[in-house]
C-alpha cells in the first residue's frame, strides 16, 4: 500500500487546515491508521489515530478540541480537519498505517508511512 498526505500549506494563526491522506494499492479500510508530525529540529510526535470503523480515536492533549480526525473507508482515505491553528503546530505531517485495527500512539506499530505535507502557521 502507499500513502499520499496532502492539504497542507501556509496559514495564519487560528485559522484552519484539512489535511487528506489517500491509500493506493489496497484497502486500508482494516487497518487503524494515525497522523504524526515532525517540527524541524524535534522528534517526530503522535497527533491523532484512528481506529479501523472509526469508533476509537485518540488525540494529542494539545490538539484536543482543535483538530478533528475521520476517515471514509470507501474512499480510502482520512482526513485531519485542523482548526484554531497555531504557530506551534508547524510541522511537517505525515500519515500511517497501522499494523492493528486500532490505532495508537506508539510510531512503531506503524507500517506503511506517506511522504509528509508540510504545515506552517504565521502568527
Amino acid at each position: 500500500v502507499q500513502l499520499q498526505a496532502s492539504g497542507g500549506g501556509l496559514v495564519q494563526a487560528g485559522g484552519s487546515l484539512r489535511l487528506s491522506c489517500s491509500a493506493s494499492g489496497r484497502t486500508v479500510s482494516n487497518n487503524g491508521m494515525g497522523w504524526f508530525r515532525q517540527a524541524p529540529g524535534k522528534e517526530r510526535e503522535f497527533v491523532t489515530a484512528i481506529s479501523w470503523n472509526g469508533g476509537s480515536i485518540l488525540y494529542t492533549d494539545s490538539v484536543k478540541g482543535r483538530f478533528t480526525s475521520s476517515r471514509d473507508r470507501a474512499k480510502n482515505a482520512i482526513y485531519l480537519q485542523m482548526n484554531s491553528l497555531k504557530p506551534e503546530d508547524t510541522a511537517v505531517y505525515y500519515c500511517a498505517a497501522s499494523r492493528y485495527a486500532l490505532g495508537s500512539r506508539d510510531s512503531r506499530d506503524y507500517v506503511t508511512w506517506g511522504q509528509g505535507t508540510q504545515v506552517t502557521v504565521s502568527s
